[in-house]
């Protein structure tokens, strides 16, 4: 019965009422109110502040919250690890993902994940900006730049590398840039979360300044602007993969320098008590990227893979 009072709890703080969320659960108004009175009764602790026309945590039940939900998961993972026939994903997945990689993967897989799974729901924060997902409750972050949460869980999901990129009709007007000082020559395209181009020149870093003829903080502004023919940008292989396999964005390569090697990472909380829902979507990734690829090419094309930036 535990797990069902923890179940209810989740329940009722997230609708924020008795009502809602005995709609939610199918039982009845006083079936939710038992339940939460038992368990705190269990805890020995008051969980929710109740006036007649409002119903908040106290701050024990907020403490309270990230408990309940690795209690929840716990045992959802569990079921599922026993009984494989039930292993199809539940719950709310609460996930980060950056706004290029975003907006032309996730959200174009999410159709076939929910349909496969109908008792699962997302809560999807598309973003650049690094959120704290052990602060915001999330479940988990899909990451782009290099990791800094060293007490965080990481595993690479799959490489994409930076390229230089434009239009066939911004080459054909202006011509191929060969070289790293040909970039002066050339109308760029800036992002303001990459001042200056991160280039690989004999095995190492170099940060290349460049003059933007736009600078947008929006990767998909920026992707927009050189299908336009309005300069070279610099972005990552996820982010333009539709546009280089439509030919609509060509790939632009320097004989005195290669790119940056970056790679999607998928960021966890915690090696303990993984939700399946996070399993259950990291595996939809995977199968969608390795789709992809097969159908639009590797992020590295005919290049030899970019060299590993120094430790």
């Amino acid at each position: 019965m535990f797990s069902q009072d923890v179940q209810t709890f989740l329940a009722v703080a997230s609708a924020g009422s008795l009502s809602a969320a005995a709609r939610q659960l199918n039982v009845a108004p006083m079936q939710v109110s038992r339940r939460i009175a038992a368990l705190e009764e269990e805890l020995g602790v008051r969980l929710f502040h109740r006036t007649t026309r409002s119903l908040t945590l106290t701050a024990e039940g907020e403490a309270f919250v990230p408990y309940a939900r690795a209690m929840a998961d716990a045992e959802a993972g569990a079921r599922a690890e026993l009984n494989p026939a039930s292993g199809a994903a539940s719950g709310v997945l609460r996930m980060t993902a950056p706004s290029g990689f975003g907006q032309s993967v996730v959200l174009p897989m999410l159709p076939g994940l929910l349909e496969a799974n109908p008792e699962l729901r997302i809560d999807l924060d598309v973003s650049d900006r690094q959120v704290d997902i052990v602060g915001q409750g999330l479940d988990l972050a899909l990451r782009i730049a290099p990791l800094e949460d060293s007490e965080l869980v990481a595993k690479k999901i799959a490489a994409n590398p930076r390229l230089i990129c434009a239009s066939p009709a911004y080459l054909e007007k202006h011509g191929h840039p060969a070289t790293l000082g040909g970039l002066d020559q050339h109308r760029c395209i800036q992002l303001n979360s990459v001042g200056r181009w991160p280039l690989v020149v004999d095995g190492k870093p170099i940060r290349k300044r460049i003059e933007g003829v736009i600078t947008t903080s929006s990767v998909e502004a920026a992707r927009t602007a050189a299908v336009q023919g309005l300069g070279l940008a610099l972005l990552s292989y996820w982010d333009v993969f539709r546009q280089l396999a439509d030919n609509s964005l060509v790939r632009v390569r320097l004989n005195d320098a290669a790119m940056e090697d970056l790679s999607v990472w998928a960021v966890i909380p915690s090696r303990r008590y993984v939700p399946n829902r996070v399993k259950v979507f990291l595996g939809a990734l995977q199968q969608e990227l390795s789709d992809l690829v097969e159908r639009c090419g590797p992020p590295y094309g005919d290049q030899t893979p970019v060299p590993r930036l120094p430790e």
